[in-house]
């Protein structure tokens, strides 16, 4: 059996294979776009195990090896800490590394979400980039609307762009805002789009699923956005051992610095999806608006924390009932 350590890069693999004992047998550096040379070199190979490190595009050459490996593990790059700390850093070295520690079954693994998982998280992601470039588009029409002090609040319904389009700007302006508003309505209609095949992806769902959505629905100012942001970042809630571990993953954990026995309390981590953090503060600002026990606990952390904190505390709190809900299956009980 050879294990095989594989540094990825956008051109490039680097591999490295080596013995039971860790003994380098040999090493290759293969070009990406060639994939009928690095299916050769693995298949000659015969019994192997192989392990890459979870980078944004790991996928395509997972695929190509899966059918051949014995076993093929996905690395969690931050805890092989290992390699970006080292002095000596470089392909070859990073690729032995990921191969000596596979050899001794000591790689923390990363979670690969499965095909409909992957699928979900797109289809939410380009939604919610529709969504802000959409956004970016009408903040700058107003924004030049403005230096002629004709911003109005119904800028972009129907009356308010016919009042646009009449509106008499200089030139320069009126063909950047003319570009703008088509840019708007483009993405406008993209994110319906979107929003059309997640209901259709929905409807397909799973039973675990299903029940996911109903359960998370039952929690006040937890909207549809809200739930399949939640859903499609976290995948399976049950890859997590405990709501602990859920919170550090969502990087609402708050970090700390401890010596000589003394501990500092930092800010929160913000490690993980950005994506993810945004839903549940926003989610966070409905629910102390929708529920007097919620906006109690707010008011509370209001006062010894300040705005910015107590409702990162709330989202916090918010998202272990998630992980609650989700779990057991129950709906949310209303305490007010």
């Amino acid at each position: 059996m050879f294990f095989v350590g594989i540094d990825l890069h956008k051109k490039t693999i680097t591999v490295c294979v080596v013995n039971q004992e860790g003994g380098v047998v040999m090493r290759r550096t293969l070009a990406c776009c060639e994939p009928h040379n690095i299916v050769a070199f693995f298949q000659r190979l015969g019994k192997f195990q192989a392990v890459v490190e979870a980078t944004s595009s790991y996928e395509w050459l997972w695929r190509l090896l899966e059918p051949m490996a014995d076993r093929l593990v996905l690395a969690h790059p931050k805890k092989l800490r290992i390699i970006a700390e080292s002095k000596r850093k470089s392909d070859r070295i990073d690729a032995q590394v990921l191969a000596e520690y596979l050899a001794k079954d000591e790689i923390p693994e990363s979670y690969r979400p499965t095909p409909r998982q992957r699928q979900h998280r797109m289809l939410v992601r380009h939604r919610c980039f529709a969504r802000r470039r959409g956004a970016s588009a009408r903040t700058k029409i107003r924004r030049i609307v403005a230096d002629y002090n004709a911003d109005r609040p119904n800028l972009f319904t129907a009356d308010g762009l016919s009042y646009l389009a009449g509106l008499k700007l200089a030139d320069a302006d009126r063909f950047v805002v003319d570009q703008l508003v088509q840019e708007w309505q483009q993405h406008q209609s993209r994110v319906q789009q979107a929003e059309k095949r997640l209901r259709a992806f929905a409807k397909d769902a799973p039973a675990l699923e299903a029940e996911a959505r109903a359960v998370l629905g039952s929690i006040p100012g937890v909207g549809t956005v809200t739930i399949e942001i939640v859903l499609s970042e976290l995948a399976d809630i049950r890859r997590f051992r405990s709501e602990k571990n859920t919170v550090a993953y969502a990087g609402l954990a708050p970090g700390f610095r401890e010596s000589a026995g003394k501990r500092k309390d930092l800010a929160i981590t913000k490690e993980g999806s950005r994506l993810l953090r945004w839903a549940l503060v926003e989610a966070a600002w409905r629910l102390v608006r929708h529920s007097r026990r919620w906006a109690t606990i707010y008011g509370r952390l209001q006062q010894r924390r300040g705005k910015k904190k107590a409702i990162v505390a709330v989202a916090r709190r918010l998202l272990g009932v998630m992980v609650a809900v989700w779990r057991t299956g129950q709906p949310y009980r209303h305490a007010g």
